[in-house]
């Protein structure tokens, strides 16, 4: 896997993935103002990101009617530097007809503790825990 970083201008950088896609990021600039996302935010992104795959892609196999799923992050930061993050809270939320509640649970556990390579390094340095709701579709 390869990526690129190129310092555009006071705090804003470009990302580019090794597939090619771009993207804008940064932190706080003198003004106040920021660019995009900053690193530990892309970083918390996507570890929300890698585990919702796998929870799709599970509940896809176990042919569950899966419409829409969310994964909602909340997460602290240690004060010392490195800030890196200590506690990651994952909220999910799978939208579908019927869709069942321990199938919702098993896919969860296992992309969080089996799957995801991002998951797995954040837990490193965090406790990561985990939650979910189901709506249902049909109402």
């Amino acid at each position: 896997m390869k990526a690129r970083v190129k310092w555009a201008e006071a705090r804003t950088f470009i990302g580019q993935s090794g597939s090619g896609h771009k993207f804008v990021f940064g932190t706080r600039d003198e003004d106040g103002s920021t660019p995009g996302p900053s690193p530990m935010e892309l970083v918390l992104i996507g570890t929300g990101g890698c585990s919702a795959y796998d929870v799709v892609s599970i509940l896809e196999k176990a042919r569950e009617p899966v419409e829409d799923v969310v994964v909602e992050l909340d997460a602290t930061r240690a004060e010392d530097t490195p800030a890196v993050f200590t506690r990651i809270h994952m909220q999910f939320i799978v939208k579908g007809r019927g869709v069942s509640a321990a199938k919702v649970e098993r896919a969860i556990q296992l992309s969080v503790e089996k799957y995801c390579s991002a998951s797995a390094m954040m837990a490193r340095t965090a406790e990561i825990t985990h939650g979910f709701e189901i709506v249902d579709a049909r109402t």
